[in-house]
């Protein structure tokens, strides 16, 4: 999923690229079974079996387990608001997803002196990294950002000040404080409406607010849940039925510095809690998680951007008091 703003950007020009495992590989090297277009609709604790649907014949099936892992994931926020149902408006969560919006951009004609626009909603890590990918396809960009800076939930004013100004240098318009209202149609496009009032034209749009836990099935089947819905799990990533796991952007987690609960839907803690479950299921010695620190690293054109940790404004909404310090050091010597 990392990759696909870069496929977007044609970066990654073959979206074969960003297959990192196929059916047959875990079919023959792994022994493990993988049924594709087969969606799980009900699990039933109590006897231990879950229910699904082949999508390709609509047959109904149930399997037995010994054990249940749950890691569907977390889907992207699209808020109910006017013009969202357009078919202009997109979010990225899957390589199909990656592909239209391809397709859209490789349908029209554009130039430099009749560019394409995009709106971008949201100004994280997805909606930041679909704006640079875009202008390196030679089209004009505007995100838009709630909140009173881009990365909200990973900078503070100083460092995304920083950001910001880089990313304007290449192009990027930036309306930050000013929360996104609604689309309204127009001729070839649409306009993106503010708060404040500002009416922003652009050919398509790109939704990128954030995601929420795919936790229905862990609801349905009566299973604790936890923050915004997420699955509660213990520190062996066991949920409230101890033969079910849980793993991954679905999962509410700790957070290593305030030990309190957080959503942390990055993959590099998803890789380690899922290999976690298979020592805990599998294993004779039973391993804890230690909580998530949110470590994350994002190229910006020529800037990388890396944090780990709290923010300022994470450690002030714990009450947990802390010292700021600020470095400006040069990666090589002066006379470079």
């Amino acid at each position: 999923n990392c990759g696909l703003p870069y496929h977007i950007g044609d970066v990654i020009a073959e979206f074969n690229d960003l297959l990192v495992a196929s059916i047959n590989n875990f079919a023959c090297r792994l022994k493990i079974d993988v049924r594709t277009f087969s969606e799980v609709t009900k699990i039933n604790k109590e006897v231990k079996s879950v229910c699904y649907r082949d999508l390709t014949t609509g047959n109904d099936y149930e399997t037995d387990y010994d054990y249940l892992v749950l890691s569907p994931g977390a889907s992207p926020i699209k808020p109910e608001l006017p013009g969202f149902d357009s078919d202009r408006v997109f979010t990225l969560r899957s390589i199909p997803d990656a592909q239209k919006i391809r397709e859209l951009i490789e349908e029209s004609e554009f130039s430099d002196i009749n560019p394409l626009h995009c709106v971008v909603i949201g100004g994280g890590f997805v909606g930041v990294e679909v704006a640079e990918n875009l202008v390196h396809r030679g089209m004009q960009v505007t995100i838009i950002e709630g909140q009173s800076h881009i990365f909200p939930g990973v900078l503070d004013d100083e460092m995304s000040n920083t950001v910001e100004y880089h990313l304007k240098s290449r192009g990027i318009n930036i309306v930050s404080g000013d929360a996104f209202t609604h689309f309204e149609d127009s001729e070839g496009g649409l306009i993106a409406h503010t708060e404040n009032g500002k009416r922003l034209p652009s050919t398509f749009a790109v939704i990128a607010v954030g995601v929420k836990p795919e936790a229905q099935l862990a609801e349905d089947a009566g299973l604790e849940l936890g923050l915004g819905g997420s699955i509660k799990v213990d520190e062996y990533m066991q949920t409230s039925d101890p033969n079910i796991y849980a793993c991954g952007d679905v999962c509410e987690v700790k957070n290593f510095v305030t030990k309190q609960p957080s959503l942390v839907p990055l993959a590099g803690p998803a890789n380690r809690q899922g290999r976690l479950v298979g020592d805990n299921i599998a294993g004779k010695i039973k391993r804890k998680s230690r909580g998530v620190q949110g470590t994350c690293v994002c190229g910006l054109f020529d800037m990388t951007l890396a944090a780990t940790g709290c923010s300022e404004r994470h450690l002030n909404e714990a009450g947990i008091p802390f010292k700021s310090i600020y470095l400006h050091p040069l990666h090589h010597v002066k006379y470079y």
